[in-house]
């Protein structure tokens, strides 16, 4: 008998939105795999895709307009089970202790390494859903 991975049948990744390229960045690991991202401003947009559709992981952005932990923590509230990596500038010892405490999956510098975010993404995938979507 041979194992294979089981299949996701729609992945939806939502990410925060940004002033750079960061999206087309994100378009470019995710169109060839098949993946959707949505994007999001602030937490209030966060929640209402989140409860619209089927979100498999969240990036969110420590940086952006509001507090990238507070929008963790209002996602948490509703959906705690829903898997997040937050980008940082700076990553203090005070972030870092709350961000374990939302059960961040991880926490990446910014700017961001398109190579390690890809790299956290197959660890969450392989974790989370069994599947290896985001294997080079």
């Amino acid at each position: 008998m041979v194992y294979t991975e089981p299949k996701l049948d729609e992945v939806n990744v939502l990410a925060s939105d940004a002033d750079w390229a960061w999206p087309l960045a994100l378009r470019e690991i995710f169109r060839p795999r098949g993946v959707n991202l949505l994007i999001a401003r602030g937490a209030g947009q966060f929640v209402n895709i989140i409860q619209r559709k089927r979100i498999h992981t969240t990036i969110v952005d420590m940086d952006s307009e509001t507090d990238g932990l507070a929008t963790i923590k209002i996602i948490r509230m509703d959906y705690p089970l829903t898997p997040c990596l937050l980008l940082t500038r700076q990553a203090s010892e005070r972030m870092l202790n709350r961000a374990l405490q939302l059960d961040v999956f991880s926490v990446i510098d910014k700017p961001v390494d398109m190579g390690i975010l890809r790299q956290q993404l197959n660890r969450l995938f392989l974790k989370k859903y069994k599947s290896d979507i985001f294997k080079k």
